[in-house]
């Protein structure tokens, strides 16, 4: 088992790469993930291969293309806590594309393997379906930027804002049994910021038996694989916490199981 704590670069490689995890990183068999930075001017290009990918502009303004379409000086949010949605772009496999940089931009690199069945397109943010999950000291917002009812191959992407204080990824769930309808099994990677930067959150990676039982202490910018188990994330007072979450397994489907101990969590208190 890899250390699930992947960290930054101190300093990027000559395309601006800062992290990186690829399936044989990881030690599994389907998610890839990147963070480049770019400054003003610098750009971007790769071919993706057998791999789809998602481009999601964490922050900053650039023009993207692909083989047969572009979109020019895309972006809005030049920090991820205006809690505003991102603009992405999905790339098929068997595609290319340039990314080039009009402001600053922090660009997350998703992918998973691809079957080239459905074409490069803008993903806007008002195609973006945003929604506060929980209650209480576990309530969220979520952002779902590619959600499984929206065309792809296999990946799976979302980012989520936890308020200080709160908790989220809960009650702890899992995805690591290939169990339809009742489970689906998909490897999942947390790219995580923290506002202020100094700042920190705590994930627990925990399965049944306790043959995985982590607790993680997880800094600005850092990432962290979840390949089994239940995964819960708390954000300490004083420090707002966002991460990307990137999934996907054999079937392009969320299909989760509640820890049994804490599935009473679900139920909402009635308000008198």
């Amino acid at each position: 088992m890899p250390n699930l704590i992947v960290k930054p670069l101190e300093h990027p490689h000559v395309e601006g790469s800062i992290l990186k995890i690829t399936p044989e990183s990881g030690g599994w068999n389907y998610v890839g993930f990147e963070i480049v930075r770019l400054a003003a001017g610098q750009s971007l290009s790769r071919v993706t291969g057998e791999q789809e990918v998602c481009l999601v502009l964490l922050s900053g303004k650039a023009d993207v293309q692909t083989k047969e379409a572009s979109w020019s000086d895309i972006g809005e949010r030049m920090n991820v806590f205006e809690k505003i949605p991102p603009f992405s772009v999905y790339v098929p496999s068997d595609d290319q594309y340039e990314v080039a940089a009009k402001t600053a931009v922090e660009l997350a690199i998703c992918s998973a393997p691809g079957a080239g069945g459905y074409p490069a397109r803008l993903i806007e943010p008002s195609h973006v379906g945003v929604e506060t999950r929980g209650y209480g000291n576990i309530e969220r917002q979520i952002h779902n930027i590619l959600p499984e009812n929206e065309p792809a191959d296999s990946l799976l992407v979302v980012e989520v804002f936890t308020p200080n204080g709160h908790w989220s990824s809960y009650p702890p769930h899992k995805h690591d049994r290939d169990a339809l309808p009742q489970e689906s099994f998909l490897e999942e990677t947390y790219y995580y910021r923290v506002d202020p930067g100094h700042g920190f959150a705590i994930q627990r990676v925990y399965t049944d038996d306790r043959s995985l039982d982590e607790t993680l202490l997880v800094k600005d910018g850092e990432a962290v694989l979840v390949p089994r188990g239940y995964h819960p994330v708390c954000a300490p007072p004083g420090y707002d916490v966002y991460y990307l979450n990137v999934m996907a397994g054999p079937s392009r489907t969320w299909k989760f199981h509640n820890d049994p101990e804490h599935a009473w969590l679900m139920a909402k208190p009635v308000e008198e």
